[in-house]
């Protein structure tokens, strides 16, 4: 078991974040089996009929009206209209092999979790509700929150309580964000997903409207830090228990909690940076509250609540 000593992390990570070879996490041999639900390979029709014409009618009524499952509904009562009967479904590809290592790595991953959040509700009276990851290509329907595609990245849908993944965006984090595809950042991501799951279920997650009325896009900063909080915090009890970590994969993990720092996205994507509209944070935050979380393990109400505190602005947390 490794886990570093306080202070370990904010001692030269810029430069072990570049120069870090991957780690290896040891995870194949522990038994643990979460809720995946491998959804790649499979054919899901588009919205509107189906076929390239249903997703640019969509996508028009998405750019006119806002909301994705608004432009879903409207879209299927246009179809009919303007479309061939039988619009030719999209997804499709080769059935993905149920031993597949991306499949087998989620399932152990989200095991992990479980164990651990199981562990932490159980000490706030609370019971923990596992979520169920859906591995997905292409597209995706998330049963709440409308249809989405990849290139949204990972996400969190609460109403159907399940997070989303197309594994082929750990591909773009190490070759585009210049984040790291080792197994732990892997698994830092999926822990930051079922943060929000944590977060749905103890209540945060009804407050960030009240908040975004007063500090905009900024207030989702509060949601994501507390959730890398959540993500470090999870993986401080699985590490405590299960001793899977080898000395390189937090470095992995610092590599990705950097480069996925509003600031670094904005720079990278279009060479200059604007606070107003950072919505998960800068990469120093992300990094300070994943290590944060990881060295304490502190779930507290009382630590969670301070992500929330009005009298500290988002980008000041």
């Amino acid at each position: 078991m490794w886990l570093p000593e306080p202070g370990d992390f904010l001692r030269g990570f810029v430069k072990v974040s570049v120069c870090s070879e991957e780690g290896a996490m040891r995870w194949e041999d522990s038994g643990q089996k979460g809720n995946v639900e491998d959804r790649r390979g499979k054919s899901m029709p588009l919205a509107a009929g189906g076929g390239l014409m249903g997703l640019i009618i969509m996508g028009i009524l998405f750019y006119l009206t806002g909301d994705l499952g608004k432009a879903k509904r409207l879209a299927d009562n246009i179809a009919p209209m303007v479309l061939p009967k039988g619009g030719a479904p999209a997804g499709g590809g080769a059935p993905v092999n149920p031993n597949d290592a991306n499949l087998k790595f989620a399932e152990a991953v989200m095991g992990f979790t479980d164990e651990a959040w199981e562990e932490i509700f159980g000490r706030m009276g609370q019971r923990w509700e596992k979520p169920t990851l859906v591995l997905f290509s292409d597209r995706v329907d998330s049963g709440g929150c409308g249809l989405a595609p990849s290139a949204v990245g990972p996400f969190y849908c609460p109403p159907s309580k399940k997070v989303f993944l197309d594994p082929t965006f750990f591909d773009e984090l190490r070759d585009k964000l210049k984040g790291s595809s080792a197994d732990f950042s892997k698994a830092y991501v999926i822990a930051h997903e079922v943060g929000h799951h944590a977060q749905n279920l103890l209540g945060y997650n009804s407050l960030l409207e009240q908040y975004r009325k007063k500090e905009g896009e900024n207030a989702g900063i509060r949601l994501e830090l507390q959730a890398d909080y959540l993500a470090g915090a999870c993986w401080h009890h699985v590490e405590k228990k299960r001793g899977i970590l080898e000395k390189g994969d937090i470095e992995e993990a610092i590599r990705t909690a950097q480069a996925i720092g509003d600031d670094r996205l904005q720079k990278n994507s279009r060479g200059w940076v604007n606070p107003e509209s950072f919505n998960h944070g800068t990469a120093s935050q992300r990094l300070k509250y994943f290590m944060e979380g990881f060295q304490s393990g502190n779930a507290s109400k009382r630590m969670l609540d301070q992500f929330f505190d009005p009298s500290v602005k988002p980008l000041d947390l």
